[in-house]
């Protein structure tokens, strides 16, 4: 009789299994992640040793992806430009969630004039399209790895202060929130012990969704000159290193590009998976 009724951690895996285009996504993640720890070892060559003599060599034995106008490997500073791409895009959610969550939760706890403050400020951020937001925000900051980290993660933290402001308003009402306030625990206990924990697997499940969305921007504000600084690889900059030389170079800026295309759409698909088992429907 025991051997029919899943376990809870049955159930979830189960359900993320089922899920066969999550799989794929987990996969293909998990060797993007790979690849950029292991860069100092599968990178054939110094990713900005610079050798005019081979410059824009189509893609041959040598140089598999070919080389830049620098003569430069491509496949080098795309495996060295996913550290940079995953360092952002991880970092900046991260910080984005710690800070959009807390502003969620004291807005739907705390109510009154703070919620009103804290609520249209975010309501503000989330009229500007992302990319012209970030612009402002790197032109104000100034380039750099750190000030791209921290203007992404500005970008980011409106949207899970909503997500988190909807949940926080409906749990502080329940049973179990009135009664710790009854036997005198603080409004940060609460926070931290009966609300954080109800809303965090949602919360998880976006960030990986919204990583996603902070790679591509980070590749958009390096295409602009507003990201880390060259010689430092990156995908964003190694395209428009190639843009000009598009007809009789492609290589440099396409090889670039499929990696941010297929390292987007493996967090997306692991997002959608994730998703499933969040949804308590999707596990039963």
């Amino acid at each position: 009789m025991g051997r029919g009724v899943a376990s809870p951690r049955q159930r979830v895996v189960r359900t993320f299994l089922r899920n066969r285009t999550a799989v794929i996504g987990a996969a293909i993640a998990v060797c993007v992640v790979a690849v950029a720890a292991l860069a100092p070892l599968i990178s054939p060559y110094d990713p900005i040793r610079q050798n005019v003599r081979f410059r824009f060599r189509p893609p041959h034995g040598a140089h598999i992806f070919g080389t830049d106008f620098y003569g430069r490997d491509v496949l080098s500073r795309v495996i060295y430009g996913a550290r940079i791409s995953l360092l952002v895009g991880i970092s900046s959610v991260l910080l984005g969630m710690a800070i959009g969550t807390v502003m969620g939760m004291v807005a739907g706890y705390r109510r009154g004039k703070l919620e009103v403050l804290i609520m249209r400020a975010v309501d503000v951020m989330m009229s500007f399209p992302d990319e012209v937001l970030g612009i402002m925000i790197m032109v104000a900051l100034g380039s750099g790895l750190f000030n791209l980290i921290l203007a992404i993660a500005i970008l980011m933290a409106p949207r899970f202060a909503r997500l988190a402001y909807g949940p926080t308003l409906a749990l502080r009402e329940r049973d179990y929130v009135d009664a710790a306030r009854a036997v005198g625990c603080g409004d940060l206990r609460i926070l931290l012990r009966h609300i954080l924990p109800n809303i965090f697997g949602e919360v998880l499940v976006m960030s990986t969704l919204w990583t996603a969305t902070a790679i591509r921007l980070e590749a958009n504000l390096s295409f602009l000159g507003l990201g880390v600084s060259p010689p430092t690889p990156t995908w964003g900059n190694m395209i428009r290193t190639g843009l000009d030389h598009l007809t009789d170079a492609w290589w440099v800026s396409i090889f670039p590009g499929a990696a941010i295309l297929i390292t987007v759409l493996a967090f997306n698909m692991l997002g959608d998976g994730l998703r499933d088992i969040a949804d308590p429907k999707l596990r039963t």
